[in-house]
């Protein structure tokens, strides 16, 4: 029995010195030689963006040395870079479903083909199966300013579209993209307005300041201000009718609108600014 407990009493000292000597295991960080970036743009109402690792130049041959022609590359260092997008669009004129995408390209001399992967999680171009291709772009590079570092930008934005940007080295590389964000906005709207409780002027407001705004669907924002004008008359939405009103050659009623609007926010209990709408009473008053 006695040498039974030594023997026992041996093991758990050397299980507790390989304990000591091998603590557990943590990674080491350090920095990247590339570093990791992102680049992100809401475009309306769907948000946009790329995750990626930045090589440098650092005075090595590029384009048919580093990085091959007419090879799948990774478009970047490391990991796959990703491009997500929130909702549909389209991209290089393309359909493009929402979700996370391997962006992936091919150099070529005088095209470049850019790929939309739907196998995400690639090390770089590794493993990296055509068949899994969501789509493909073919655009043409052209020359630009010296880049050192990779970098992806969001460039021409307007309303609905913009165009995403690659550049390296001596080169730019561009894919134009668009959304429909004026039929989801529109469509939204209707969801949102539908069912509304009579006293709810708030939502149909910003429904129709929305289409104004927009020079958009302008019969049915007109409906919903008037949704709005029934459960309330305020500040914001008589402000909202007056322009209306004005854009549509009605210069009598629309300065007695605003008047209206003035003195509803001067006699509300909330602190409204209505200095905007004074300045338009003013300015439509001195106009022929």
């Amino acid at each position: 029995m006695h040498s039974r407990w030594i023997r026992c009493s041996s093991l758990a000292v050397a299980l507790a010195l390989a304990v000591s000597v091998h603590p557990a295991r943590a990674d080491l960080k350090l920095p990247r030689v590339s570093p990791r970036a992102s680049v992100s743009q809401a475009l309306g109402l769907v948000d946009l963006s790329v995750v990626y690792c930045r090589p440098g130049v650092k005075g090595r041959a590029i384009w048919g040395a580093l990085v091959p022609y007419d090879a799948p590359w990774r478009t970047g260092a490391n990991e796959a870079t990703t491009f997500t997008t929130s909702d549909s669009i389209r991209f290089g004129g393309k359909p493009l479903a929402a979700g996370t995408y391997a962006l992936l390209t091919i150099p070529g001399k005088d095209q470049w083909t850019v790929v939309l992967n739907a196998d995400k999680d690639l090390w770089g171009s590794v493993g990296y199966k055509p068949e899994k291709d969501v789509l493909r772009v073919e655009v043409v590079p052209t020359a630009a300013d010296s880049e050192e570092w990779m970098q992806f930008t969001f460039e021409e934005l307007t309303n609905n579209s913009a165009t995403l940007v690659l550049r390296w080295e001596k080169l730019r590389v561009a894919v134009p993209i668009t959304a429909d964000v004026e039929a989801r906005a529109l469509a939204d709207s209707r969801a949102a307005v539908t069912g509304l409780k009579a006293d709810a002027w708030r939502t149909p407001y910003q429904a129709a300041n929305y289409c104004f705004g927009a020079n958009v669907a302008l019969e049915q924002g007109r409906a919903w201000l008037e949704q709005s004008l029934a459960a309330e008359r305020n500040f914001s939405n008589l402000s909202l009718l007056a322009r209306w009103q004005m854009r549509d050659g009605k210069k009598s009623e629309a300065l007695a609108t605003a008047k209206q609007a003035v003195a509803a926010g001067k006699a509300s209990k909330d602190r409204v600014d209505t200095a905007a709408t004074e300045k338009l009473i003013a300015d439509w008053s001195a106009a022929k």
